[in-house]
């Protein structure tokens, strides 16, 4: 089960941080093993980069259980300065948005917009 994901080579647009804090978003009582898998990273690096969320104030967890319940703190400023003022809610709402559209035109449906009006695919 703890299969290491296929390599990925060359650029990407989004950080892992950025993937794995979408994927903390989408289920705050995400397993590491699920959110690494989702993300395709390895246990061991998203392990890591939860701690340099929770150090840097973007993310924090509780314990319940066996379970992690994670929270965002959704007015956290994001780090570079080319993004100063734009608070982590804009850049979660924008992947949260990407998502959907991305589940819907799986399952066969239009992506739809904000008004819930559906899309025509390209």
């Amino acid at each position: 089960m703890d299969e290491v994901p296929e390599p990925h080579t060359g650029w990407t647009f989004l950080t892992n941080h950025a993937r794995v804090l979408a994927a903390i978003a989408d289920n705050h009582n995400a397993r590491i093993r699920d959110i690494a898998a989702h993300c395709r990273l390895t246990e061991r690096a998203v392990q890591k980069i939860i701690v340099d969320l929770e150090q840097d104030g973007y993310l924090s967890h509780t314990r319940e259980g066996r379970t992690n319940t994670y929270r965002i703190d959704p007015g956290k400023v994001l780090r570079h300065p080319a993004e100063s003022g734009l608070a982590v809610a804009s850049l979660l709402a924008l992947l949260a948005h990407d998502e959907a559209d991305r589940t819907s035109s799986e399952t066969g449906h239009a992506p739809s917009d904000a008004d819930g009006r559906r899309h025509a695919s390209a």
